[in-house]
């Protein structure tokens, strides 16, 4: 992304305040194969780190059930080791429990919506079980169209379940400098996609940690490793029942 709002964090964090006054009752609250070779996106393409990155256990098979998660740089990792990024910690815990599933992180730096349906089809090559869907960061930042959002998430969601690939939705928020408007019908597409597809529903990818400086870098986008173990927490206590 070439351009970034004045101190994101913080607006993401207003934008939150804005979207849960203004939420009805019933809607959720809160709310960014191939070698590994793309950088992760969210905000910026950055040109240090972001790669997607197949985060493999070492005893991993070439035929190993997939989790790929679908993502910008929040979920490439931008900024942090490998190791701490938030698929990274997914693949640990996947271990642990004694799961059997390899994790690729399709995070790419500075994709949009768009960008993650273009690369949709090498994304789920292999053998695919689930597919985290985590864009939007970068259409929120750039105020795109909010029903090119839509649009986008919806058919990378049926493409995923035409496949007989389970699909998880990571919600995000766009920062308020665009209007009320704007921010709201952003958060609407989330939950109304996970009700019309039912599918498990994350509701906000950065829930907990956007607007803390303790969990974000300098940058006020990028969670911390710390803030990559908050997001891993929220994920985890989606995908792990989905893999039952």
């Amino acid at each position: 992304m070439t351009a970034r709002p004045r101190a994101f964090a913080p607006l993401l964090a207003a934008s939150i305040l804005v979207f849960v006054s203004g939420c009805t009752p019933h809607e959720e609250r809160g709310d960014e194969s191939r070698p590994a070779s793309r950088a992760a996106a969210g905000a910026e393409r950055s040109p240090k780190q972001g790669t997607g990155d197949r985060t493999k256990r070492g005893s991993s098979r070439g035929d190993a059930p997939r989790i790929v998660i679908l993502g910008d740089s929040l979920t490439a990792g931008l900024g942090l080791p490998v190791e701490q990024s938030y698929p990274s910690l997914l693949q640990q815990r996947l271990n642990t429990e004694g799961l059997d599933f390899e994790v690729v992180n399709a995070g790419v730096s500075g994709d949009t919506s768009a960008g993650g349906l273009s690369r949709l089809d090498w994304a789920l090559e292999g053998n695919v079980k689930v597919l985290i869907v985590a864009l939007g960061g970068n259409d929120g930042l750039r105020g795109l169209p909010v029903e090119q959002l839509k649009a986008n998430l919806a058919q990378i969601v049926e493409t995923a379940q035409s496949r007989g690939i389970r699909v998880i939705l990571a919600g995000m928020e766009a920062p308020p400098n665009y209007g009320r408007d704007y921010i709201v019908a952003f958060h609407k597409v989330y939950p109304a996609l996970a009700r019309q597809y039912n599918v498990p529903f994350v509701p906000f990818l950065l829930q907990d940690v956007a607007g803390s400086q303790t969990l974000n870098q300098a940058d006020g986008i990028h969670p911390t490793a710390e803030g990559a173990r908050v997001v891993a927490d929220h994920v985890w206590a989606v995908l792990k029942p989905a893999l039952r």
